[in-house]
């Protein structure tokens, strides 16, 4: 047989709750605040939560710059590891002395034997060509002596010892221009008052000496010993053979 079910009433200690939609509408804005509204920039002050985050993004700077010193210092010492590798050896002074004071009076030498073979050429006689090579020699080791005492070099300016630095530069200017004009006016008497013999022994190296002596000199020094050849030549009547 079935039962009906019988609709429950609600007792007296039941209450009903309805809930009341909130009504949207904007903060009174007409009045200041109160002293005691709390804001999220407040509460973060309080909680120091801005001094915290500094903090944090000090030392994430710290180990960041330290990340990159590691990285610089891994860098430079392979740099310096293959600057060691490749660095090529350098010749200390004395040697670079040596070898440009050979650079140039092979120069010389070269040119002596030149001039050696000119003249005996000249006076039509048979070239020797081992007394040509002899006195070629032995030429090149005076220009060698000659240019490791005399010629300038940018990192030792200094001719005479104990001498003050001012005065190197013009004493060497001075022995220059005494070596040119002396070279010049002897060449030039010989071959206008000496014989064929003279002239084929101390034309050749007279020549490389007044040629490398006014090179060395400077312009106005040069010039100046050039008038003072030709002035030479004028007093003494000779001619340019």
């Amino acid at each position: 047989m079935a039962r009906t079910r019988k609709q429950r009433t609600p007792s007296a200690t039941t209450t009903t709750t309805t809930t009341q939609p909130t009504p949207l509408a904007h903060p009174d804005r007409s009045k200041a605040p109160s002293i005691d509204d709390q804001t999220l920039y407040k509460i973060a002050e309080q909680r120091q939560l801005f001094q915290q985050a500094a903090a944090r993004e000090l030392k994430s700077n710290v180990a960041v710059k330290k990340i990159r010193l590691g990285n610089q210092d891994d860098d430079s010492s392979s740099d310096d590891d293959d600057d060691t590798e490749n660095e090529v050896p350098t010749l200390s002074l004395g040697a670079e002395r040596i070898l440009e004071a050979m650079l140039w009076t092979t120069s010389l030498a070269m040119l002596h034997f030149t001039f050696d073979v000119l003249v005996q050429h000249q006076y039509g006689t048979t070239i020797a060509w081992r007394q040509v090579c002899h006195r070629t020699l032995s030429a090149w080791a005076v220009f060698l002596m000659l240019f490791y005492a005399l010629h300038p070099r940018k990192s030792d300016q200094t001719l005479l010892p104990g001498l003050a630095a001012r005065y190197q530069a013009p004493l060497r200017q001075a022995i220059f221009f005494a070596i040119s004009v002396v070279s010049g006016c002897y060449l030039i008497y010989v071959t206008n008052m000496k014989g064929y013999l003279a002239t084929q022994q101390r034309a050749p190296p007279l020549g490389c000496l007044w040629i490398w002596a006014v090179m060395e000199l400077e312009l106005l020094w040069a010039t100046l010993s050039l008038l003072v050849a030709l002035g030479y030549i004028y007093l003494g009547g000779y001619n340019i053979k």
